[in-house]
């Protein structure tokens, strides 16, 4: 990613907006919740994702499940992997 800096102030009750060029390039809208972490000797603020989001196709549904090592996967994201998997074992079958 492209280093990006701006300078905001800060208002007085501790707010500060981020810049609508930051919330484009990091897919933050309007209602998304960010975390925001303290880091050695600064602060760092990134999208929240939910601990329930699909690793392979980002959804978030009722129907994701955990596997092994916390691997969240929902249905479809299941079926890719699933196919995915076939497919390489295929290829070093004889």
């Amino acid at each position: 990613m492209r280093g990006l800096s701006t300078l905001r102030k800060i208002d007085a009750v501790g707010r500060i907006v981020i810049p609508i060029e930051l919330r484009k390039l990091l897919d933050i809208g309007k209602d998304d919740s960010v975390e925001i972490l303290l880091e050695e000797d600064h602060i760092e603020i990134k999208k929240y994702k939910e601990c329930n989001e699909c690793v392979i196709t980002g959804e978030i549904t009722t129907e994701n499940r955990k596997y092994a090592n916390n691997l969240v996967l929902s249905p479809s994201g299941a079926e890719i992997l699933y196919k995915e998997i076939k497919d390489k074992k295929k290829a070093f079958e004889p």
